[in-house]
């Protein structure tokens, strides 16, 4: 049996009817060596301000993790809450588009777990 076979989710080629595949767009929201780890760590370890991001991803400049929060607010996946406080506080947060992505977060993870390590 084929990998084709075996799937039931349609394949990403489009027919001359059928729109073109979702998956370059997908990566340009969420791809990169940023994105993905700001949004495992705000969907599933909540709410955090800048400084703490920065501390939990190991390698990453302030400059980049910046630029990459940005884009992500841009695209609707994280949103930014400014506290009038001094000095002033601001958290980041998953949005409900972002939660969405969960369950794409637990396949990943048993795909890790069942090939990953794989050599």
């Amino acid at each position: 049996m084929t990998i084709a076979e075996k799937t039931t989710e349609p394949e990403c080629q489009p027919t001359e009817t059928e729109e073109l595949c979702p998956m370059p767009d997908i990566a340009q929201l969420i791809g990169g060596k940023w994105k993905l780890i700001i949004l495992q760590i705000l969907i599933f370890k909540g709410t955090k301000r800048f400084n703490e991001l920065g501390r939990m991803i190991d390698g990453v400049t302030q400059t980049m993790l910046t630029s990459q929060l940005r884009a992500l607010e841009r695209d609707g996946l994280v949103s930014r809450k400014i506290y009038a406080e001094v000095p002033p506080r601001v958290e980041y947060s998953a949005t409900e588009r972002a939660i969405a992505l969960t369950d794409m977060f637990h396949a990943m993870h048993k795909w890790w777990v069942e090939n990953g390590e794989q050599k």
